[in-house]
């Protein structure tokens, strides 16, 4: 998944701490194998090269995550959409590399989740329109953590905190404690702007600092608005915490996308999920469930 695995947990036996910390990371392979759009022989690679000119049957994880994948992108009018690969795969942030404008317009004609069509009986999935590719980057560390902390859960783990890059999911407390997670200044290495007490939650950021480059005073990042193919620029940083990592790393990327306004009031409008949000001039932003106090 191109990212940074950390597993936390506090067991009696050491030996079955050490067993389960392993489980996790077996499953975080398995995962990457199955829906990387690097690997040749993924699943999400088949559905990729096959899609467009026939019905692909998938695997009912693959199934669960596009039809969660298309719930999202209704919600949120778009903001949140697997198709905008066509768009993402034309950046390279490592060779500060982004598509010409042709290119662009080109791409963007792919780019909607409505070319994206599933069948329910024959648990199969094809695309529309040619172009058409997915990517399910926007999610899938959250789907990982998950199934991680299902498996701790199946182990008799009770107190865990396991992370994926910016997606983490805490289980119990921290001997007694609750787990303190960071949110990280956008803008300063190292330095933290806020400190969350958290037990039994899912919590997501997204960051315009992860992967980009600036390029003629403008600063290109993996974060792309479907709508454009371009990276937004009124938000640094999103953080979400709800109650599961799918939703969080989902909102974390449909928020940044929204921008605080319109962001906020999606958030406003769904039960059991809080939002952070930093904007372009370093402001804070919280939603009114964290504002509210704790008895």
């Amino acid at each position: 998944m191109g990212t940074a695995i950390k597993v936390e947990l506090w067991n009696d036996e050491r030996a079955a701490g050490e067993a389960a910390m392993a489980a996790v990371m077996e499953e975080m392979h398995r995962i990457d194998r199955q829906f990387s759009p690097h690997k040749p022989d993924s699943e999400l690679s088949r559905i990729n090269e096959l899609a467009a000119t026939q019905a692909v049957p998938v695997t009912a994880e693959m199934f669960r995550l596009l039809a969660a994948a298309g719930h999202f992108s209704r919600l949120s009018g778009g903001a949140f959409d697997i198709t905008y690969a066509a768009v993402g795969r034309l950046y390279d942030y490592r060779l500060q590399l982004r598509p010409q404008a042709a290119q662009l317009e080109e791409a963007r004609a792919a780019v909607g989740y409505r070319f994206v069509e599933l069948d329910r009986v024959s648990q199969s999935v094809r695309f529309t329109r040619p172009g058409v590719c997915i990517d399910l980057g926007g999610f899938a560390k959250g789907h990982a953590v998950d199934n991680a902390v299902a498996l701790l859960r199946a182990r008799g783990i009770v107190h865990a905190n396991v992370s994926a890059g910016g997606d983490s999911r805490v289980m119990g407390d921290r001997r007694g404690r609750p787990w303190m997670i960071g949110v990280r200044d956008p803008r300063r290495a190292g330095e933290i702007v806020a400190v969350l007490p958290l037990e039994d939650t899912s919590i997501s950021t997204s960051g315009d600092y992860e992967r980009y480059f600036i390029a003629d005073g403008t600063r290109f990042h993996h974060l792309i608005d479907p709508a454009t193919g371009c990276s937004p620029d009124s938000v640094r940083s999103v953080t979400v915490l709800a109650e599961d990592g799918l939703t969080t790393e989902a909102f974390s990327k449909i928020i940044f996308v929204l921008g605080v306004d319109k962001g906020m009031q999606l958030i406003e409008s769904q039960q059991g999920i809080d939002a952070i949000v930093i904007d372009a001039a370093g402001a804070l932003h919280y939603s009114s469930g964290l504002l509210r106090p704790t008895m």
